[in-house]
């Protein structure tokens, strides 16, 4: 029989094998770096960097922002925002993988870590910002919804489109807008829903409807692949604000100030006159705010996990804000888009970068 000292000489020496097992499953069940909690990765830096490639999701079918030309190459303002971050985190703006992605996929292509950047000219919204799991980096385009229609209809406003059919994306922020304003306006229509956004401007050019909803910039877009581009007219009304974003996994902070500073950064350049023409010359520069944002004094890249000349990478690859917008969308472009909202703050826009201090 074991009397209670002899009982507590045979426990003890099992205590420390009994702590080091309890740690090891404490450890197995917590976050650990790198490790996929919730569908999302964490440290979502390291985990691209190890791969050294940047996995991108992007439409891919709308010409200016995302779309794939016959020779495979993806061109648009959303694809030079991830050509940037690869530029600033591998010095290789080629560094990144594209994915094609629908608006019903793009959410969870994010949540489950398949991608590590939606850029998708998608609308920041409030419940996207806190029920979704995403978390937004500064608006690449301020752009609004409005409704296209056939010139030889004669439809100028929204009251004329009273009992007529208009082409709509189910489940989107597109739909419950224009809802929400026919409603306000007591104004009847015939919504026409898909699912598929190519299968809404499919049914609008085959006269299935009346008229077709969608951001501004995307009709625009759109336009010019229809038959006849000419005999289409964007109507003048803003619908809603559509301020597009690009995303990241919710709760990973270091990966979510990657994606700020970097845009920040393409915007600051192009304020200060940075361009990918004279980089070289603004190297030599004495002003210390170009000094400190080109990284020839101070260590902001190494704040962010980068290398402190990260945007000059950036701007000698891709360019500043101002010269990915005007090679995408500016007056030499099909879509020809004004700046207005977009244009930089000292010029009437909307586009303003933090202190970079």
């Amino acid at each position: 029989m074991l009397t209670q000292k002899s009982m507590m000489n045979w426990i003890n020496p099992i205590k420390p094998l009994a702590i080091v097992l309890l740690l090891g499953l404490t450890a197995c069940g917590a976050e650990t770096e790198g490790e996929v909690t919730g569908g999302a990765q964490r440290n979502r830096m390291g985990v691209v960097q190890a791969r050294g490639e940047l996995q991108c999701g992007v439409s891919g079918e709308l010409p200016g922002f995302s779309f794939v030309q016959s020779n495979g190459d993806y061109v648009g303002l959303d694809v030079d925002v991830c050509r940037a971050i690869a530029a600033a985190m591998f010095n290789d703006a080629k560094a990144v993988e594209f994915r094609n992605l629908n608006a019903k996929e793009r959410f969870t292509a994010v949540q489950t870590g398949e991608i590590d950047i939606l850029s998708r000219n998608t609308t920041w919204s409030m419940s996207r910002d806190t029920s979704v799991g995403l978390e937004f980096g500064p608006v690449v385009f301020y752009d609004s919804q409005a409704i296209m229609v056939r010139k030889g209809d004669k439809i100028t406003k929204l009251e004329d489109l009273k009992n007529k059919s208009i082409c709509i994306q189910i489940g989107t922020t597109t739909e419950q807008n224009l809802t929400d304003q026919m409603r306000k306006r007591e104004i009847p229509f015939k919504p026409i829903v898909f699912e598929e956004i190519n299968t809404v401007f499919s049914a609008y050019s085959e006269g299935r409807c009346e008229g077709v909803t969608a951001d501004r910039s995307q009709l625009v877009s759109r336009r010019t692949k229809l038959a006849k581009p000419d005999d289409h007219t964007v109507l003048a009304e803003a619908l809603s604000k559509e301020p597009l974003a690009p995303a990241v996994a919710d709760g990973d902070s270091r990966w979510q100030d990657v994606l700020k500073w970097t845009i920040y950064a393409l915007v600051e350049a192009e304020e200060l006159g940075i361009t990918s023409k004279n980089i070289d010359q603004k190297l030599q520069s004495k002003d210390p705010t170009v000094r400190r944002l080109l990284g020839v004094e101070g260590d902001l890249g190494k704040g962010l996990g980068l290398s402190n000349d990260f945007v000059v990478r950036m701007i000698r690859q891709v360019g500043n804000y101002g010269e990915i917008y005007d090679r995408n969308l500016g007056p030499k472009t099909p879509l020809n888009l004004p700046r207005g909202q977009n244009d930089l703050w000292n010029k009437g826009g909307l586009m303003y970068a933090p202190p970079f201090r």
